[in-house]
């Protein structure tokens, strides 16, 4: 007897539609300065690139055979996230000149703001759909 499939939530969207509006705010900041677009872009991948590993490693187990694998990878992968974002901050901060860091926060900024209104619109969508 199997039980019943709950689908993974699309997150993939949450992340292409990140790095369509990072990509278009880099391409519109560049003719004005690309010092700015730059330091835009690379705070805005600080936030992407985390948060696809993060949806990656927590939606990897499914099952009720997995929930402790599923919990355990939830929490490494929060885990994980913070850590690579404290890492990007690093690198950009350590590698990176000339730098405006007001837009690196900015462009990490907006990121996590679409991350969490495409986490609203997942958790609405999916409650309208049982």
């Amino acid at each position: 007897m199997t039980g019943a499939r709950i689908s993974r939530p699309p997150f993939h969207r949450i992340i292409v539609v990140q790095l369509i509006v990072l990509l278009g705010l880099w391409a519109g900041v560049t003719g004005w300065n690309p010092v700015t677009a730059r330091s835009l872009g690379l705070g805005g991948l600080v936030a992407v690139v985390p948060n696809a590993w993060f949806a990656l490693s927590l939606f990897r187990w499914r099952g009720a055979s997995n929930v402790q694998r599923a919990v355990r990878a939830g929490y490494a992968a929060e885990i994980g996230k913070f850590f690579m974002a404290i890492a990007g901050f690093a690198l950009i901060f350590a590698m990176v000149r000339p730098i405006e860091g007001w837009a690196v926060f900015a462009g990490y900024g907006c990121m996590l703001i679409l991350q969490i209104v495409g986490a609203a619109w997942l958790l609405r969508r999916g409650a309208q759909n049982p």
